[in-house]
């Protein structure tokens, strides 16, 4: 059998882990609800549930991957007991990879196309009001051709990528691309604050108002912090397993692992510093939601001095926020098709190539062709139903699974997982941990579960929230099974 493949350097797989972690939720929805939760006092919430929820979930996965040396698909077969069915879930772990790209691949080519667009001077060579700046992000949404072209231009560069091998093409060019994200975003942050007005935004953004959070709900704000805490770092559907599976032994994972998480709150943070200021100094709201990056920083840009060029490297920047996610989940996808079937690096993504963009046809259209579908009620499209299914769904259930599959006896094992977890020099991961990460740990997943259809379906009345809080319910009685009992045969 062929050896596996590994890293090249320590700084390679810090670097395409954190470029994985590192994505459009960082600098999109981050800024967002610093802006909507009270600026600093969300910050310090957030930073301690990154602490206590992202850190040891993503250790355990890491943990999985370099024991199993497999992707999810075949990782947890590796290593469960004999007669267990915890193989079962690198199914639903290949199913939340394909179902994230299906829609994950359309907003990248958005990032892309937007560069284009600034580089073009199409958002500043005159002046545009607000709503010529919304004409033009409707104009992007409105036509299929424009969103196919970009899209598969997404898929085939990122796959392109993941084409030319581990060393030499996912880690190389990953690499390049994450110490030019840090650049670009050291040079943007600074041009915000030097901004007239900017200090404003700055205090906003660094001075915790507690009595602002008071005002905003403090269970609002508070679970605010933990959903974003939560799902900042792409854990529980094995895009960091697969990482760990071409890991060597010389490394702990918990040095490794708060390093990742380091760079994430840095390029989520710093984001805050890029776009906060930005808004004070042009007088515009920063908890404007989702339509923050589209539509009210293009009209940023469009009122700043070299805004062309601001806007380019802006755009560029979030281009390879989101590129780097791509490749990294890519990587994971084409990994299936070699770990399930034996097939070759090429012929695997061949394959993902065509499936990808078939995939993806569902988010692009239902932007357009498809808006009349509502899945989730009125105002909602395909891509909300499908970053629901991920963010909602498969995200805080895979990490449950990891959880219970490293702590439990009828899994891999605290023992296992602990012994994997602190082979190699560097930070241990504490023993004293155990009875949180068994018992507290799921518990507090669960309650982000639950939040979350909560949030989506009860403020649009019951008709919506019973049947789905039902499903929700069905989704935590398959967990209660995979954690609690086995089944021979």
């Amino acid at each position: 059998m062929k050896e596996r493949e590994k890293f090249g350097s320590r700084l390679g797989f810090i670097l395409v882990s954190a470029g994985c972690a590192i994505g459009l939720g960082n600098v999109w929805k981050f800024p967002y609800m610093c802006g909507q939760y009270g600026g600093a006092a969300f910050i310090l919430i957030y930073l301690v549930f990154l602490a206590i929820m992202g850190f040891p979930i993503m250790v355990c996965e890491f943990s999985v991957g370099r024991a199993s040396q497999k992707s999810c698909a075949t990782s947890f077969k590796v290593l469960e007991k004999e007669g267990t069915n915890w193989h079962k879930y690198g199914y639903l772990g290949m199913a939340g990879n394909y179902l994230l790209m299906m829609f994950y691949t359309t907003v990248a080519g958005w990032t892309m196309y937007y560069c284009y667009r600034c580089l073009t001077g199409e958002f500043t060579e005159k002046a545009l009001t607000v709503a010529e700046v919304e004409a033009k992000y409707a104009q992007m949404t409105d036509s299929p051709q424009i969103l196919l072209l970009w899209m598969i231009l997404a898929v085939l560069l990122s796959f392109g990528i993941c084409s030319l091998g581990m060393q030499k093409g996912v880690e190389k060019i990953t690499k390049v691309m994450m110490l030019c994200l840090l650049a670009l975003i050291v040079v943007l942050a600074i041009n915000s604050l030097m901004l007239p007005g900017a200090a404003e935004g700055v205090r906003f953004y660094l001075i915790p108002d507690f009595q602002g959070m008071v005002d905003k709900g403090i269970g609002n704000v508070v679970f605010g912090a933990m959903s974003q805490s939560f799902f900042t770092l792409s854990i529980g559907i094995g895009s960091m397993a697969i990482f760990g599976s071409y890991l060597d032994k010389k490394r702990s994972l918990a040095g490794e692992t708060i390093s990742i998480t380091v760079l994430d709150t840095f390029v989520a943070t710093m984001s805050g510093l890029i776009i906060i200021p930005a808004c004070f100094a042009f007088g515009i709201e920063p908890g404007s939601g989702p339509s923050l990056i589209f539509i009210t920083l293009p009209n940023i840009f469009n009122q700043m001095a070299g805004g062309r060029i601001w806007g380019s490297l802006f755009f560029l920047f979030l281009a390879f926020a989101a590129l780097s996610t791509v490749i990294a989940v890519f990587e994971n996808i084409v990994s299936f098709g070699m770990d399930l079937w034996n097939w070759s690096r090429k012929k695997s993504v061949a394959i993902n190539i065509v499936a990808i963009i078939i995939l993806s046809l569902p988010c692009v259209l239902g932007f357009n062709v498809l808006s009349g579908i509502e899945p989730l009620g009125p105002g909602t499209n395909i891509m909300d139903l499908e970053d629901f299914l991920v963010s909602n769904n498969l995200l805080p259930l895979g990490s449950l699974v990891y959880l219970s599959f490293c702590t439990s006896k009828n899994g891999w094992g605290w023992e296992n997982f602990q012994k994997e977890a602190n082979t190699g020099n560097g930070l241990k991961f504490p023993r004293f941990l155990r009875g949180y990460m068994t018992y507290v740990l799921p518990l507090i997943v669960v309650v982000i579960y639950l939040k979350g259809y909560y949030d989506m379906f009860y403020p649009k009345g019951m008709n919506y929230f019973i049947p789905w809080m039902c499903v929700a319910i069905a989704f935590l009685a398959l967990i209660g099974y995979f954690r609690f009992f086995k089944k021979k045969g």
